[in-house]
Protein backbone atom coordinates (compact mmCIF):
# COMPACT_ATOMS: atom_id res chain seq x y z
CA UNK A 1 0.00 0.00 0.00
CA UNK A 2 1.66 3.50 -1.01
CA UNK A 3 0.32 6.71 -0.60
CA UNK A 4 0.01 9.64 -3.13
CA UNK A 5 -0.38 13.09 -2.47
CA UNK A 6 -2.63 14.74 -5.01
CA UNK A 7 -2.52 18.57 -4.52
CA UNK A 8 -3.10 18.51 -0.83
CA UNK A 9 -5.45 15.91 -0.33
CA UNK A 10 -3.87 12.41 0.65
CA UNK A 11 -4.77 9.29 -1.02
CA UNK A 12 -4.78 5.65 -0.58
CA UNK A 13 -3.69 3.49 -3.85
CA UNK A 14 -2.65 -0.19 -4.34
CA UNK A 15 0.97 0.17 -6.33
CA UNK A 16 2.31 -3.06 -7.52
CA UNK A 17 5.61 -1.34 -8.53
CA UNK A 18 7.87 1.22 -7.31
CA UNK A 19 9.44 3.24 -9.88
CA UNK A 20 12.55 4.60 -7.27
CA UNK A 21 16.00 2.84 -7.81
CA UNK A 22 17.17 4.55 -4.98
CA UNK A 23 16.66 3.21 -1.56
CA UNK A 24 14.93 6.11 0.33
CA UNK A 25 13.61 5.99 3.88
CA UNK A 26 9.94 6.99 3.15
CA UNK A 27 8.88 7.78 -0.69
CA UNK A 28 6.53 10.53 -1.67
CA UNK A 29 4.06 9.88 -4.57
CA UNK A 30 2.14 13.22 -6.03
CA UNK A 31 0.34 13.10 -9.04
CA UNK A 32 0.04 16.76 -10.87
CA UNK A 33 -2.03 18.09 -12.99
CA UNK A 34 -0.21 21.48 -15.34
CA UNK A 35 -3.39 23.64 -17.10
CA UNK A 36 -3.58 27.07 -17.67
CA UNK A 37 -6.25 29.18 -15.72
CA UNK A 38 -6.97 33.12 -14.81
CA UNK A 39 -4.51 34.62 -12.15
CA UNK A 40 -5.03 38.16 -11.18
CA UNK A 41 -2.07 39.82 -11.31
CA UNK A 42 -3.42 43.39 -11.53
CA UNK A 43 -7.63 44.80 -12.14
CA UNK A 44 -6.94 42.49 -15.16
CA UNK A 45 -6.52 38.77 -14.79
CA UNK A 46 -5.01 36.89 -17.50
CA UNK A 47 -3.47 33.64 -18.41
CA UNK A 48 -1.21 31.36 -15.83
CA UNK A 49 0.49 28.16 -15.46
CA UNK A 50 -1.30 26.18 -12.56
CA UNK A 51 -0.97 22.71 -10.65
CA UNK A 52 -3.74 21.00 -9.72
CA UNK A 53 -5.76 24.09 -10.07
CA UNK A 54 -3.51 25.95 -7.97
CA UNK A 55 -1.09 29.06 -8.46
CA UNK A 56 1.62 28.83 -6.83
CA UNK A 57 1.89 25.17 -6.88
CA UNK A 58 1.53 22.56 -4.45
CA UNK A 59 4.08 22.90 -1.26
CA UNK A 60 5.79 19.58 -1.20
CA UNK A 61 6.95 18.73 2.93
CA UNK A 62 9.47 15.76 2.90
CA UNK A 63 12.09 14.47 5.41
CA UNK A 64 16.13 14.39 4.44
CA UNK A 65 16.36 11.66 2.68
CA UNK A 66 12.96 10.61 1.54
CA UNK A 67 12.46 9.77 -2.25
CA UNK A 68 9.86 11.64 -3.96
CA UNK A 69 8.21 10.62 -7.45
CA UNK A 70 6.08 13.30 -9.14
CA UNK A 71 3.74 12.37 -11.90
CA UNK A 72 3.67 15.61 -14.16
CA UNK A 73 0.69 15.50 -16.68
CA UNK A 74 1.39 18.20 -19.23
CA UNK A 75 -2.36 19.34 -20.15
CA UNK A 76 -0.79 23.11 -21.60
CA UNK A 77 -0.07 23.42 -25.74
CA UNK A 78 3.16 23.15 -25.17
CA UNK A 79 6.03 21.22 -23.60
CA UNK A 80 6.74 21.57 -20.02
CA UNK A 81 9.74 20.52 -17.97
CA UNK A 82 9.90 21.20 -14.04
CA UNK A 83 13.30 22.03 -12.38
CA UNK A 84 14.35 21.82 -8.19
CA UNK A 85 15.95 24.45 -7.59
CA UNK A 86 18.93 23.72 -5.58
CA UNK A 87 18.26 20.01 -4.78
CA UNK A 88 21.13 18.43 -5.95
CA UNK A 89 19.87 15.28 -7.30
CA UNK A 90 22.62 13.11 -6.14
CA UNK A 91 24.21 10.95 -8.93
CA UNK A 92 20.92 11.76 -10.73
CA UNK A 93 20.93 14.43 -13.05
CA UNK A 94 18.52 12.68 -15.62
CA UNK A 95 16.13 13.55 -13.55
CA UNK A 96 17.02 17.69 -12.80
CA UNK A 97 14.45 19.01 -15.20
CA UNK A 98 16.40 21.54 -17.45
CA UNK A 99 16.82 21.10 -21.67
CA UNK A 100 20.13 19.62 -21.41
CA UNK A 101 19.39 17.01 -19.13
CA UNK A 102 15.92 16.01 -19.79
CA UNK A 103 13.43 15.71 -23.06
CA UNK A 104 10.60 18.41 -22.63
CA UNK A 105 7.18 16.77 -21.87
CA UNK A 106 4.95 17.17 -24.86
CA UNK A 107 1.50 18.19 -24.80
CA UNK A 108 -0.83 16.20 -23.88
CA UNK A 109 1.74 13.60 -21.91
CA UNK A 110 3.16 13.05 -18.69
CA UNK A 111 6.33 12.17 -17.26
CA UNK A 112 7.40 10.50 -13.56
CA UNK A 113 10.38 12.58 -11.41
CA UNK A 114 11.95 9.96 -9.38
CA UNK A 115 14.43 11.47 -7.17
CA UNK A 116 15.72 11.60 -3.42
CA UNK A 117 16.73 14.86 -0.97
CA UNK A 118 19.59 13.40 -0.22
CA UNK A 119 21.43 14.99 3.04
CA UNK A 120 19.84 17.78 2.37
CA UNK A 121 17.64 19.60 4.97
CA UNK A 122 16.41 23.25 3.97
CA UNK A 123 14.07 25.62 2.01
CA UNK A 124 14.10 25.21 -1.85
CA UNK A 125 11.91 26.07 -4.92
CA UNK A 126 10.41 24.17 -8.02
CA UNK A 127 9.84 26.00 -11.36
CA UNK A 128 9.01 25.50 -15.13
CA UNK A 129 12.13 25.61 -16.68
CA UNK A 130 11.38 26.07 -20.46
CA UNK A 131 11.71 29.10 -22.62
CA UNK A 132 9.88 32.03 -20.12
CA UNK A 133 6.94 29.80 -18.42
CA UNK A 134 7.90 30.91 -14.75
CA UNK A 135 6.70 34.56 -15.56
CA UNK A 136 3.17 32.81 -16.10
CA UNK A 137 3.57 30.80 -12.60
CA UNK A 138 3.54 26.59 -12.28
CA UNK A 139 6.47 27.41 -9.26
CA UNK A 140 5.90 26.29 -5.97
CA UNK A 141 7.79 25.68 -3.19
CA UNK A 142 9.71 22.10 -1.68
CA UNK A 143 10.99 21.74 2.13
CA UNK A 144 13.21 19.11 3.52
CA UNK A 145 12.65 18.99 7.33
CA UNK A 146 15.68 17.36 9.63
CA UNK A 147 15.73 13.62 10.74
CA UNK A 148 13.92 13.85 14.13
CA UNK A 149 17.12 12.24 15.94
CA UNK A 150 18.66 15.54 14.39
CA UNK A 151 18.80 18.50 16.58
CA UNK A 152 18.03 22.10 14.81
CA UNK A 153 20.05 24.79 16.06
CA UNK A 154 16.75 26.79 16.94
CA UNK A 155 13.40 26.44 18.80
CA UNK A 156 10.55 24.98 17.21
CA UNK A 157 8.78 27.93 15.47
CA UNK A 158 5.06 28.25 16.44
CA UNK A 159 4.30 27.91 12.64
CA UNK A 160 5.95 28.33 9.27
CA UNK A 161 4.91 30.52 6.70
CA UNK A 162 6.16 30.22 2.55
CA UNK A 163 7.02 33.30 0.57
CA UNK A 164 7.19 32.95 -2.67
CA UNK A 165 8.22 36.56 -4.07
CA UNK A 166 8.69 37.85 -7.46
CA UNK A 167 8.62 40.43 -10.41
CA UNK A 168 5.85 40.38 -12.54
CA UNK A 169 4.95 41.96 -16.33
CA UNK A 170 1.32 42.46 -17.73
CA UNK A 171 2.62 40.97 -21.03
CA UNK A 172 1.99 36.96 -20.40
CA UNK A 173 4.71 34.67 -20.92
CA UNK A 174 4.41 33.77 -24.70
CA UNK A 175 4.42 37.78 -25.55
CA UNK A 176 7.68 38.04 -23.40
CA UNK A 177 9.10 35.08 -25.40
CA UNK A 178 8.40 37.00 -28.64
CA UNK A 179 10.44 39.92 -27.57
CA UNK A 180 13.66 37.60 -26.69
CA UNK A 181 12.56 35.46 -30.13
CA UNK A 182 12.57 39.25 -31.50
CA UNK A 183 16.00 40.45 -30.42
CA UNK A 184 14.86 42.91 -27.90
CA UNK A 185 15.62 43.07 -24.34
CA UNK A 186 13.09 42.96 -21.31
CA UNK A 187 12.35 46.03 -19.37
CA UNK A 188 14.38 45.95 -16.77
CA UNK A 189 11.07 47.91 -14.86
CA UNK A 190 8.88 45.07 -13.83
CA UNK A 191 4.95 45.73 -13.88
CA UNK A 192 4.72 44.97 -10.11
CA UNK A 193 5.43 42.50 -7.27
CA UNK A 194 3.73 39.50 -5.84
CA UNK A 195 4.00 37.58 -2.46
CA UNK A 196 2.48 34.10 -3.18
CA UNK A 197 0.68 34.63 -6.35
CA UNK A 198 -0.96 37.71 -5.18
CA UNK A 199 -0.40 41.31 -6.28
CA UNK A 200 -1.59 44.74 -5.82
CA UNK A 201 -5.25 43.77 -6.36
CA UNK A 202 -5.06 41.77 -3.60
CA UNK A 203 -3.36 42.19 0.07
CA UNK A 204 -1.74 38.68 1.53
CA UNK A 205 -2.15 38.50 5.04
CA UNK A 206 -0.99 36.43 8.40
CA UNK A 207 -2.41 35.82 11.60
CA UNK A 208 0.26 35.64 14.55
CA UNK A 209 -0.02 35.48 18.41
CA UNK A 210 2.07 38.03 20.76
CA UNK A 211 4.96 36.65 22.13
CA UNK A 212 5.14 33.46 19.95
CA UNK A 213 8.44 33.02 17.12
CA UNK A 214 7.61 32.25 13.60
CA UNK A 215 9.68 30.91 10.97
CA UNK A 216 9.62 32.57 7.71
CA UNK A 217 11.05 30.63 3.74
CA UNK A 218 11.59 33.65 1.13
CA UNK A 219 12.44 32.46 -2.09
CA UNK A 220 12.95 34.99 -4.93
CA UNK A 221 11.05 33.22 -7.72
CA UNK A 222 10.88 35.95 -10.15
CA UNK A 223 12.50 36.63 -13.70
CA UNK A 224 15.35 39.48 -13.11
CA UNK A 225 14.98 41.75 -10.29
CA UNK A 226 16.78 42.01 -6.87
CA UNK A 227 13.91 42.22 -4.09
CA UNK A 228 14.06 43.36 -0.47
CA UNK A 229 12.03 42.12 2.54
CA UNK A 230 11.24 43.88 5.54
CA UNK A 231 8.46 43.42 8.30
CA UNK A 232 7.74 46.66 9.62
CA UNK A 233 8.83 47.14 13.37
CA UNK A 234 10.22 43.29 13.49
CA UNK A 235 13.87 41.84 13.68
CA UNK A 236 14.75 39.54 11.12
CA UNK A 237 16.73 36.54 12.91
CA UNK A 238 18.51 34.80 9.92
CA UNK A 239 18.86 30.49 10.45
CA UNK A 240 18.77 28.97 7.14
CA UNK A 241 19.93 29.74 3.49
CA UNK A 242 19.37 27.14 0.78
CA UNK A 243 19.96 24.27 2.67
CA UNK A 244 22.74 25.63 5.48
CA UNK A 245 22.37 26.47 9.03
CA UNK A 246 23.35 30.16 9.27
CA UNK A 247 25.56 32.28 12.43
CA UNK A 248 21.88 33.65 13.61
CA UNK A 249 22.30 37.24 12.88
CA UNK A 250 20.12 39.99 13.15
CA UNK A 251 18.82 42.07 10.69
CA UNK A 252 16.18 45.03 9.71
CA UNK A 253 15.65 43.71 6.30
CA UNK A 254 17.22 41.36 3.62
CA UNK A 255 18.18 41.55 -0.26
CA UNK A 256 16.62 38.77 -1.60
CA UNK A 257 18.45 38.04 -5.15
CA UNK A 258 16.79 36.12 -8.47
CA UNK A 259 16.77 32.43 -7.30
CA UNK A 260 17.64 32.73 -4.12
CA UNK A 261 15.63 31.67 -0.89
CA UNK A 262 16.36 32.57 3.08
CA UNK A 263 14.91 31.24 5.74
CA UNK A 264 14.57 33.41 9.48
CA UNK A 265 12.85 33.77 12.81
CA UNK A 266 11.06 36.63 13.47
CA UNK A 267 9.55 36.87 17.60
CA UNK A 268 6.40 38.89 17.95
CA UNK A 269 7.39 41.31 20.49
CA UNK A 270 5.78 44.53 19.70
CA UNK A 271 2.71 45.99 20.44
CA UNK A 272 -0.59 44.21 18.97
CA UNK A 273 -1.43 45.94 15.91
CA UNK A 274 -0.88 45.21 12.52
CA UNK A 275 1.91 45.62 10.57
CA UNK A 276 3.18 46.23 7.19
CA UNK A 277 5.73 43.11 5.42
CA UNK A 278 7.54 44.89 2.75
CA UNK A 279 8.88 43.86 -0.49
CA UNK A 280 10.59 46.18 -2.67
CA UNK A 281 12.44 46.46 -5.63
CA UNK A 282 16.47 47.09 -5.71
CA UNK A 283 18.93 48.30 -8.25
CA UNK A 284 16.19 49.52 -10.55
CA UNK A 285 15.50 52.96 -12.01
CA UNK A 286 12.33 53.17 -9.66
CA UNK A 287 10.62 51.29 -6.83
CA UNK A 288 8.17 49.23 -7.12
CA UNK A 289 6.96 47.91 -3.71
CA UNK A 290 3.68 45.58 -2.51
CA UNK A 291 2.55 45.63 1.15
CA UNK A 292 1.19 42.21 3.21
CA UNK A 293 -0.11 42.20 6.62
CA UNK A 294 0.97 41.15 9.30
CA UNK A 295 -1.58 40.94 11.65
CA UNK A 296 -1.53 40.10 15.81
CA UNK A 297 -4.64 38.23 16.85
CA UNK A 298 -5.49 40.73 19.48
CA UNK A 299 -4.33 43.43 17.25
CA UNK A 300 -5.74 47.04 18.28
CA UNK A 301 -5.42 49.17 14.66
CA UNK A 302 -2.87 49.30 12.36
CA UNK A 303 0.48 50.50 13.47
CA UNK A 304 2.29 53.45 11.75
CA UNK A 305 6.41 52.48 11.24
CA UNK A 306 8.69 54.18 9.08
CA UNK A 307 10.71 51.54 6.79
CA UNK A 308 14.30 50.99 7.24
CA UNK A 309 15.30 49.31 4.25
CA UNK A 310 18.06 50.42 2.55
CA UNK A 311 18.64 53.06 -0.52
CA UNK A 312 16.93 50.98 -3.49
CA UNK A 313 20.48 51.43 -5.23
CA UNK A 314 22.78 51.16 -2.41
CA UNK A 315 25.22 48.32 -3.06
CA UNK A 316 27.62 49.06 -0.23
CA UNK A 317 24.62 48.05 1.96
CA UNK A 318 23.79 45.16 0.08
CA UNK A 319 27.50 44.20 0.10
CA UNK A 320 28.13 44.70 3.54
CA UNK A 321 24.96 42.58 3.94
CA UNK A 322 26.32 39.27 1.84
CA UNK A 323 29.60 39.70 3.52
CA UNK A 324 27.84 39.06 6.80
CA UNK A 325 26.01 35.47 5.84
CA UNK A 326 28.09 32.77 7.57
CA UNK A 327 27.91 28.88 8.30
CA UNK A 328 27.11 27.94 11.58
CA UNK A 329 29.85 25.72 12.19
CA UNK A 330 28.20 23.67 15.21
CA UNK A 331 24.81 23.05 13.72
CA UNK A 332 24.05 19.44 13.42
CA UNK A 333 22.74 17.96 10.32
CA UNK A 334 23.10 17.46 6.20
CA UNK A 335 25.24 19.56 4.65
CA UNK A 336 28.10 19.98 2.37
CA UNK A 337 30.78 17.68 3.02
CA UNK A 338 28.53 15.79 5.84
CA UNK A 339 31.45 13.04 6.37
CA UNK A 340 33.61 15.97 7.66
CA UNK A 341 36.25 14.32 5.42
CA UNK A 342 37.51 18.02 4.98
CA UNK A 343 37.66 21.29 5.39
CA UNK A 344 36.77 23.37 2.50
CA UNK A 345 39.53 26.16 3.11
CA UNK A 346 42.54 23.77 3.22
CA UNK A 347 41.56 21.85 -0.13
CA UNK A 348 44.21 22.68 -2.71
CA UNK A 349 42.71 24.03 -5.60
CA UNK A 350 42.81 21.81 -8.73
CA UNK A 351 41.51 24.76 -11.28
CA UNK A 352 40.46 27.82 -11.23
CA UNK A 353 37.73 29.36 -13.40
CA UNK A 354 37.37 33.13 -14.34
CA UNK A 355 33.11 33.94 -15.68
CA UNK A 356 32.59 37.07 -17.13
CA UNK A 357 29.03 38.42 -18.73
CA UNK A 358 28.86 40.20 -21.80
CA UNK A 359 25.86 41.28 -23.58
CA UNK A 360 26.32 42.28 -27.54
CA UNK A 361 23.69 42.66 -30.25
CA UNK A 362 24.51 39.18 -33.26
CA UNK A 363 22.99 39.83 -36.36
CA UNK A 364 20.88 42.28 -34.94
CA UNK A 365 19.24 39.98 -32.12
CA UNK A 366 20.02 40.54 -28.23
CA UNK A 367 22.32 37.50 -27.40
CA UNK A 368 24.21 37.06 -23.55
CA UNK A 369 27.32 35.29 -23.32
CA UNK A 370 29.32 33.83 -20.25
CA UNK A 371 33.59 34.51 -21.30
CA UNK A 372 32.52 35.23 -25.31
CA UNK A 373 30.41 32.08 -25.67
CA UNK A 374 26.67 32.18 -25.83
CA UNK A 375 24.76 28.91 -25.08
CA UNK A 376 22.50 27.71 -28.16
CA UNK A 377 20.43 24.63 -27.37
CA UNK A 378 20.76 21.23 -29.25
CA UNK A 379 18.14 19.52 -30.92
CA UNK A 380 19.08 16.67 -28.26
CA UNK A 381 19.43 16.65 -24.77
CA UNK A 382 23.07 16.65 -23.72
CA UNK A 383 22.52 13.91 -21.41
CA UNK A 384 20.96 12.04 -23.49
CA UNK A 385 23.58 11.96 -26.43
CA UNK A 386 26.05 11.59 -23.99
CA UNK A 387 24.80 8.64 -22.55
CA UNK A 388 24.08 7.37 -26.08
CA UNK A 389 27.29 8.55 -27.60
CA UNK A 390 25.73 10.59 -30.13
CA UNK A 391 28.04 12.54 -32.06
CA UNK A 392 27.97 16.50 -33.21
CA UNK A 393 25.20 17.37 -30.84
CA UNK A 394 27.75 19.24 -28.30
CA UNK A 395 31.67 19.41 -27.77
CA UNK A 396 33.53 19.49 -24.66
CA UNK A 397 35.61 22.38 -24.13
CA UNK A 398 33.87 24.51 -26.26
CA UNK A 399 34.01 27.44 -23.53
CA UNK A 400 36.77 28.20 -22.06
CA UNK A 401 38.02 28.95 -18.16
CA UNK A 402 38.73 32.29 -18.75
CA UNK A 403 37.62 35.29 -20.33
CA UNK A 404 39.12 36.72 -23.69
CA UNK A 405 39.46 40.08 -24.61
CA UNK A 406 37.88 40.92 -28.43
CA UNK A 407 36.22 38.87 -30.84
CA UNK A 408 32.77 39.56 -29.49
CA UNK A 409 30.40 36.93 -28.63
CA UNK A 410 30.07 33.53 -30.81
CA UNK A 411 27.36 31.17 -30.62
CA UNK A 412 28.06 27.13 -29.62
CA UNK A 413 26.56 24.78 -27.40
CA UNK A 414 28.86 25.31 -24.65
CA UNK A 415 30.08 22.37 -22.35
CA UNK A 416 32.69 22.58 -20.16
CA UNK A 417 34.61 19.66 -19.21
CA UNK A 418 35.67 18.63 -15.51
CA UNK A 419 36.64 15.95 -13.32
CA UNK A 420 34.55 13.78 -10.82
CA UNK A 421 36.23 14.78 -7.27
CA UNK A 422 38.00 18.03 -8.85
CA UNK A 423 37.72 20.89 -6.43
CA UNK A 424 37.06 23.99 -8.26
CA UNK A 425 37.52 27.95 -7.74
CA UNK A 426 34.85 29.95 -9.91
CA UNK A 427 35.00 33.85 -10.03
CA UNK A 428 32.00 35.29 -11.01
CA UNK A 429 33.68 38.66 -12.72
CA UNK A 430 30.94 41.17 -13.74
CA UNK A 431 31.98 44.38 -15.58
CA UNK A 432 28.22 45.71 -16.35
CA UNK A 433 26.12 47.80 -14.12
CA UNK A 434 23.88 45.81 -12.92
CA UNK A 435 23.49 43.50 -9.88
CA UNK A 436 23.09 39.76 -11.47
CA UNK A 437 22.52 36.25 -10.04
CA UNK A 438 24.09 32.53 -11.07
CA UNK A 439 23.32 29.19 -10.07
CA UNK A 440 25.07 25.93 -10.09
CA UNK A 441 22.68 22.76 -10.53
CA UNK A 442 23.43 19.55 -8.58
CA UNK A 443 25.75 21.15 -6.18
CA UNK A 444 26.08 23.95 -3.20
CA UNK A 445 29.33 26.12 -3.07
CA UNK A 446 30.76 28.43 -1.08
CA UNK A 447 30.99 31.75 -1.27
CA UNK A 448 34.09 32.45 0.08
CA UNK A 449 34.67 36.42 -1.58
CA UNK A 450 32.16 39.93 -2.62
CA UNK A 451 33.78 42.53 -3.10
CA UNK A 452 34.30 45.70 -5.81
CA UNK A 453 36.11 46.08 -8.55
CA UNK A 454 38.33 43.34 -10.73
CA UNK A 455 39.46 39.52 -8.58
CA UNK A 456 43.14 39.34 -8.97
CA UNK A 457 45.42 36.73 -7.47
CA UNK A 458 45.84 39.15 -4.46
CA UNK A 459 42.16 39.43 -3.93
CA UNK A 460 42.46 35.69 -2.19
CA UNK A 461 43.74 37.80 0.79
CA UNK A 462 40.53 38.49 1.06
CA UNK A 463 38.84 35.15 1.30
CA UNK A 464 36.46 33.52 4.48
CA UNK A 465 38.21 30.47 4.50
CA UNK A 466 36.43 30.06 7.92
CA UNK A 467 33.07 29.96 7.87
CA UNK A 468 31.68 30.78 4.28
CA UNK A 469 28.29 30.23 3.48
CA UNK A 470 27.08 27.30 1.39
CA UNK A 471 24.67 27.81 -0.99
CA UNK A 472 23.47 27.28 -4.81
CA UNK A 473 23.02 30.73 -5.99
CA UNK A 474 25.19 33.61 -5.29
CA UNK A 475 25.13 37.59 -6.16
CA UNK A 476 27.34 39.40 -8.17
CA UNK A 477 27.41 43.22 -7.71
CA UNK A 478 28.22 45.86 -10.50
CA UNK A 479 31.68 46.31 -11.22
CA UNK A 480 31.97 43.92 -8.71
CA UNK A 481 33.37 39.82 -8.78
CA UNK A 482 32.05 36.95 -6.16
CA UNK A 483 34.41 33.75 -6.01
CA UNK A 484 33.07 30.49 -4.81
CA UNK A 485 34.46 27.12 -3.94
CA UNK A 486 32.82 23.83 -5.10
CA UNK A 487 33.99 20.19 -4.57
CA UNK A 488 32.73 18.52 -7.82
CA UNK A 489 31.77 15.33 -5.53
CA UNK A 490 28.46 14.86 -7.95
CA UNK A 491 29.11 12.98 -11.76
CA UNK A 492 26.56 14.43 -14.26
CA UNK A 493 25.53 16.91 -16.77
CA UNK A 494 25.11 20.21 -14.58
CA UNK A 495 23.69 23.69 -16.18
CA UNK A 496 26.02 26.49 -14.55
CA UNK A 497 23.45 29.73 -15.42
CA UNK A 498 22.32 33.26 -14.88
CA UNK A 499 18.95 33.08 -12.77
CA UNK A 500 18.35 36.35 -14.76
CA UNK A 501 15.87 33.88 -17.04
CA UNK A 502 15.91 36.40 -20.32
CA UNK A 503 19.44 36.13 -19.81
CA UNK A 504 19.44 32.56 -19.54
CA UNK A 505 17.16 32.18 -22.35
CA UNK A 506 19.22 34.81 -25.00
CA UNK A 507 22.91 32.38 -23.83
CA UNK A 508 23.91 32.88 -20.83
CA UNK A 509 24.08 29.60 -19.58
CA UNK A 510 26.41 26.72 -20.05
CA UNK A 511 26.93 22.74 -18.69
CA UNK A 512 29.52 21.24 -16.94
CA UNK A 513 30.42 17.72 -17.96
CA UNK A 514 31.47 15.99 -14.37
CA UNK A 515 32.62 12.46 -15.41
CA UNK A 516 33.76 9.65 -14.02
CA UNK A 517 36.18 7.25 -15.74
CA UNK A 518 34.46 4.50 -14.01
CA UNK A 519 31.22 4.07 -15.28
CA UNK A 520 29.98 2.99 -12.07
CA UNK A 521 26.06 3.36 -10.02
CA UNK A 522 28.31 3.86 -7.24
CA UNK A 523 28.92 7.38 -9.03
CA UNK A 524 26.20 7.87 -11.39
CA UNK A 525 22.64 6.30 -11.25
CA UNK A 526 21.42 4.71 -14.94
CA UNK A 527 19.30 6.31 -17.54
CA UNK A 528 15.74 6.08 -16.18
CA UNK A 529 13.24 3.61 -17.95
CA UNK A 530 10.75 5.82 -18.38
CA UNK A 531 12.95 8.41 -19.75
CA UNK A 532 11.20 10.39 -22.45
CA UNK A 533 13.25 10.28 -25.69
CA UNK A 534 13.61 12.95 -28.03
CA UNK A 535 15.60 14.42 -31.36
CA UNK A 536 18.41 12.50 -32.22
CA UNK A 537 17.90 10.04 -29.11
CA UNK A 538 14.07 9.22 -30.48
CA UNK A 539 15.03 6.04 -32.21
CA UNK A 540 17.35 4.68 -29.41
CA UNK A 541 16.96 1.95 -27.59
CA UNK A 542 16.13 1.98 -24.06
CA UNK A 543 17.00 -2.01 -22.63
CA UNK A 544 20.39 -0.05 -22.77
CA UNK A 545 20.13 2.19 -20.26
CA UNK A 546 23.66 1.73 -18.47
CA UNK A 547 25.87 4.29 -19.05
Amino acid sequence: MEWWLNGGVWMMMMTTTIISFVKAEDTLFYNWRVTYGKIALDTLPRRGILINGQFPGPEIRSLTNDNLVINVQNDLDEPFLLSWNGVHMRKNSYQDGVYGTNCPIPPGKNYTYDFQVKDQVGSYFYFPSLAVQKAAGGYGSLRIYSLPRIPVPFPEPAEDFTFLVNDWYRRNHTTLKKILDGGRKLPLMPDGVMINGQGVSTVYSITVDKGKTYRFRVSNVGLQTSLNLEILGHQLKLIEVEGTHTVQTMYTSLDIHVGQTYSFLVTMDQPPQNYSIVVSTRFINAEVVIRATLHYSNSKGHKIITARRPDPDDVEWSIKQAQSIRTNLTASGPRTNPQGSYHYGKMKISRTLILESSAALVKRKQRYAINGVSFVPSDTPLKLADHFKIKDVFKVGTIPDKPRRGGGIRLDTAVMGAHHNAFLEIIFQNREKIVQSYHLDGYNFWVVGINKGIWSRASRREYNLKDAISRSTTQVYPKSWTAVYVALDNVGMWNLRSQFWARQYLGQQFYLRVHSPNHSPKDEYPLPKNALLCGRASNKNMSIITP
